[in-house]
This record gives structure tokens, C-alpha cells and sequence, in this order.
């Protein structure tokens, strides 16, 4: 496994690799690896000749008050993971070689990113939007795996690639959980035990969601109350927000007329945490 430090090793890098006519196989990350993003290695690796990971702290997707200055960076664990998993190069550089003095051009989408996390991110989706383009001029990947858990930025992104025809295939894989349901992310280390225990309560709400639909509820704003009863019954949990969308648009929803993205966003203790179910009208499990 071939480790690039910088975007013109990375760029040679993988052009001498794909000579053979080899597919390329991309999976962007912050690090912090956990076993979600070795499903995405490894989905990359089932189908592609070269697999590609970047590990990159994206300081432009991080609001003023958000957990960029303590966001884990464990390399060397990450590397392990990656090797582990079958990647050929793993990508990484400094914020200074990405975003150098005097850099001004930004990637924003005007409507999509206005909802769900948008909503108390505002600068959140130009910062994802923006590295991401970077980062598939860089790697010049044939397919990029993403996780149904960031399923808004799995939509948008997917419009990106639409909008500005990017020959690129953006593939979507099922939310990894922890054994009790949590969704896992690099960000559920930051919980104490307590906190930990009341996390669940985001995915019992999306199960409850489910059942509902799946046994004929089709009233969005009654599955949104039942919804929130079952996270505000957990003290350390504040609710950002328990949404039901049009998973083309993000639109609000008032009937389940079709498939449906249930959406929260959910404060425990001092951490934010996403979660979401993609629906049926029967309430079967889609990705988005």
C-alpha cells in the first residue's frame, strides 16, 4: 500500500497504477476510521482495480463553533485499516497544500443543501461539495463510495456529479450499526457512557417510524410526534431535527405517498448525531 502525502504523488501515483486500464475505486474520509468505512474499502475493492482512500480533516465543511480543532486524527490506526482492507494508496495532504493563501472558489448548491443539516450548518455542504470536487480531480476515481448515514450528502453529491457531469459513479452502501442500532461514526467517540446508552434513542425512533409506516400510517406529521416522544424521553437528548422528505428533493412531506427519507439530527450531551431511514410506501429499506 502506497501512502501519498501530497496531491502531485497521489496524482502519479495512480495514473502509473491505472496504465493496465485498471478501474479506480475512491473512498473519501476524514479518518477516524470505524468498521462503516471499511464496508466502503471493501465495496470499493469487490469492484474496482485500484482503491483509492483519502484521510483529509476538511476545514471548510466545519463551522466556527464545531469540533475541527479535536476532530480524531489517528493515522497510523487508519493506515492499519486501510492495508487491512485491500486499499492500493491511501491520499492525505495538509490543509495549506488544499486550501493554499488566497484561495476564493467554492462549490454551492443552491437548493438541496438548504434543508435537513443545512438548516443549522449554512457552510457545511459548499465545504463537503468543494473538497469532494477537489478530491475527484485529484484521484480522477471511476466510482466514490459513500454511506447511507450521510444520506443528504450522498443526494447532493450525487447531484453535483449530475449538474456538472462528472464522469464519476457514486455509489451508495447501507448504514454499518453498532449491535444495539447506534449508527456508527467517528463522532460517537466523544460520548461518555451515559450519553452512549442514550444515543440509541435516534434509531429506536427511526424503527418506530418504520413500523408505523410499514403498518399503514401515512400521516407525516403523526409519525414525526410519535418520533420525538420516543428521543425527548431521554434527558441528555435535544432534538436538531426529526424530518420526513421527498428523497429527490428533500422537500417536506405531509402524506407517505412514496419512498420516503426519515431524517434526525440529534444533540446527546455535547455531540451531534445523524441518523435516517430511506422508506418504501410499505416501509421496506431503500438506499437513497
Amino acid at each position: 500500500m502506497k501512502i501519498c502525502k501530497t496531491i502531485d504523488d497521489a496524482r502519479k501515483t495512480i495514473a502509473e497504477m491505472r496504465k493496465g486500464g485498471k478501474t479506480v475505486g475512491f473512498v473519501p474520509t476524514m479518518g477516524a476510521l470505524h468498521e462503516g468505512h471499511a464496508g466502503l474499502i471493501r465495496a470499493a475493492r469487490n469492484e474496482c482495480g485500484i482503491v483509492v482512500v483519502s484521510i483529509f480533516v476538511n476545514p471548510a465543511q466545519f463551522g466556527p463553533k464545531e469540533d475541527y480543532a479535536k476532530y480524531p486524527s489517528p493515522f497510523k490506526a487508519d493506515c492499519r485499516v486501510c492495508e487491512r482492507e485491500g486499499a492500493d494508496v491511501v491520499f492525505t495532504t495538509t490543509p495549506e497544500e488544499m486550501y493554499p493563501a488566497g484561495y476564493e472558489t467554492y462549490v454551492v448548491q443552491e437548493r438541496l443543501t438548504k434543508a435537513l443539516c443545512g438548516k443549522s450548518r449554512p457552510t457545511h455542504f459548499r465545504g463537503v461539495l468543494t473538497v469532494v470536487l477537489k478530491l475527484f480531480n485529484i484521484v480522477a476515481p471511476d466510482a466514490a463510495y459513500f454511506g447511507q448515514k450521510d444520506a443528504q450528502q450522498v443526494i447532493v453529491i450525487k447531484r453535483m456529479a449530475a449538474d456538472l457531469n462528472l464522469p464519476v459513479r457514486i455509489v451508495t452502501i447501507p448504514v454499518s450499526r453498532e449491535a444495539d442500532g447506534l449508527a456508527m461514526s467517528s463522532r460517537n467517540a466523544y460520548l461518555s457512557p451515559e450519553e452512549r446508552r442514550a444515543a440509541t434513542c435516534l434509531y429506536e425512533a427511526l424503527c418506530r417510524a418504520r413500523e408505523m409506516v410499514a403498518g399503514g400510517e401515512r400521516d407525516a406529521a403523526k409519525v414525526r410526534s410519535e418520533m420525538r416522544r420516543v428521543i425527548e424521553g431521554r434527558k441528555s437528548a435535544r432534538i436538531d431535527y426529526v424530518e420526513l422528505v421527498d428523497p429527490r428533493n428533500l422537500e417536506g412531506i405531509d402524506r407517505i405517498s412514496g419512498d420516503t427519507l426519515i431524517a434526525v439530527a440529534v444533540h446527546v450531551g455535547g455531540t451531534r448525531l445523524i441518523d435516517n431511514l430511506c422508506l418504501t410506501r410499505d416501509g421496506k429499506d431503500i438506499l437513497c
